[in-house]
């Protein structure tokens, strides 16, 4: 295990910060090519139609993910403070705590996305000539909720530790095998969209089984015993402390998506593929930002846990620096090749075009969305976690679902829809910053 550690609370903090980031950026890129490769081969092989039924259940089940993720990230804040402290007992019941959360949560989410889905999709206002194939694709698609939550667990675990090589290498395989199973899925056996979301479970699994592998193998802080893993009252209540809060920040982020996705359902299904394009290629913006986030929350929590408190201003600029420079690239870059990138995903011209729309607003503003996640993450790290989820709730979700109801209903286009996206990411970054700088006096003065 000591190859794959990193001492985040000594030494040269920017690159260090860049060797942790970029494998996190190569594992979100992979993580979404599960997703990328049921588009693109959905795209290309089985119509518009299972296109939009694909593309228009994200938004749900990123709302459906997105509590239970944010206390895997509660799991990851907890594991790294009692890491950089040196405290063994309660980093292994941290890790104990949080194989057994990924188990019951996976088996809760299974039960939810295969019950709830048809009326939740019809809430959303699918249309009814892709619905019954978008209630497929979210069935097979929540019966692998278990092997994802253990891998998504288990890697916020390692990656606490400093360890953000291997759960790379082991989505490099696992995507691999994903994008082959597609092929045989859907243009073998022609399956369609069930055949991509067979495809996602089997390569969901490995992944599971891999890094839960890891953390048996590993005889450091890290490792886990099959017969002790169960919930510690006082980790599991630490880890929903911080987590919950993100996990119910991500809800509500997704709540106002879900209401954005039900406006471009009103559009009709052109424009719902050219949409469901668009956000395939902004996942990757996305994914790199969000890179940044669970660099800048994990440094600070290990630098919290060592009471490193003067290096937590550095962290904070190093993060602002990487997040704006990552946005102005991916982001940029994706609108700049906007019409090539669109082709992979989709055929014809007319979605082609509703795709660059998009990508021409909220591409191109993610810097603004990275400035708005350090500032949340580094809030979190340093133990504020209900703060950042209700100027995020405020600034960004409500503030979403208010301009959908006034300034999208008065004027009715796709433009002034997404342009909710930026003015959003702006108004909640001058919120968080000004919160940052007052509350970080407190431990300057310590």
């Amino acid at each position: 295990m000591k190859s794959y550690e990193m001492d985040m609370c000594s030494g040269p903090l920017f690159r260090r910060m860049l060797v942790f980031t970029v494998p996190l950026i190569c594992s979100g890129i992979l993580q979404l090519f599960f997703n990328a490769a049921d588009i693109i081969v959905v795209g290309k092989f089985s119509g518009e139609h299972a296109l939009a039924a694909v593309g228009s259940t994200s938004s749900l089940i990123n709302l459906l993910l997105n509590l239970v993720i944010g206390v895997s990230l509660g799991a990851s804040v907890i594991v790294g403070r009692n890491y950089g402290a040196k405290h063994k007992s309660a980093v292994r019941k941290s890790v104990h705590t949080a194989i057994a959360v990924a188990l019951w949560s996976g088996v809760i989410m299974l039960f939810i996305g295969v019950l709830l889905s048809p009326p939740i999709l019809k809430l959303m206002g699918t249309p009814d000539d892709v619905i019954k194939l978008s209630t497929l694709y979210m069935r097979i698609y929540f019966l692998g909720m278990p092997s994802m939550m253990l891998y998504n667990f288990g890697a916020s675990v390692l990656r606490a530790a400093g360890d953000t090589r291997r759960p790379l290498y082991i989505l490099a395989g696992a995507g691999m095998i994903n994008i082959f199973l597609n092929l045989i899925f859907v243009v073998g056996m022609n399956l369609s969209v069930a055949g991509v979301a067979l495809a996602t479970i089997v390569s969901e699994t490995i992944s599971a089984f891999m890094v839960m592998r890891i953390l048996i193998k590993t005889d450091g802080f890290l490792h886990l015993d099959i017969k002790r893993i169960k919930i510690h009252k006082k980790f599991f209540k630490e880890m929903l402390k911080v987590g919950l809060p993100a996990g119910i920040q991500g809800v509500f982020f997704n709540i106002s998506n879900v209401l954005i996705q039900s406006s471009v359902n009103s559009f009709g299904s052109v424009v719902m593929a050219g949409n469901t394009a668009a956000v395939t290629l902004e996942g990757f913006v996305d994914t790199s930002i969000l890179a940044i986030y669970q660099t800048t929350l994990n440094f600070t929590s290990q630098n919290m846990g060592a009471r490193k408190y003067s290096r937590i201003g550095k962290i904070f600029t190093s993060s602002l620096i990487m997040s704006v420079v990552t946005g102005l690239i991916f982001g940029g870059g994706t609108y700049i090749f906007a019409d090539k990138l669109l082709k992979i995903c989709i055929s014809t011209e007319e979605a082609i075009s509703y795709g660059a729309v998009r990508l021409g607003i909220v591409a191109v503003s993610y810097p603004l969305c990275g400035i708005m996640d350090v500032g949340a993450s580094i809030l979190r790290g340093m133990g504020y976690s209900i703060l950042p989820t209700v100027v995020v709730l405020i600034g960004a979700c409500i503030f979403r679902v208010v301009w959908i109801l006034t300034v999208f209903k008065e004027y009715h286009s796709l433009v002034v829809l997404y342009f909710s996206y930026p003015i959003s990411w702006f108004l909640t970054s001058l919120i968080l910053i000004g919160c940052y700088l007052y509350l970080k006096r407190r431990f300057v003065e310590r």
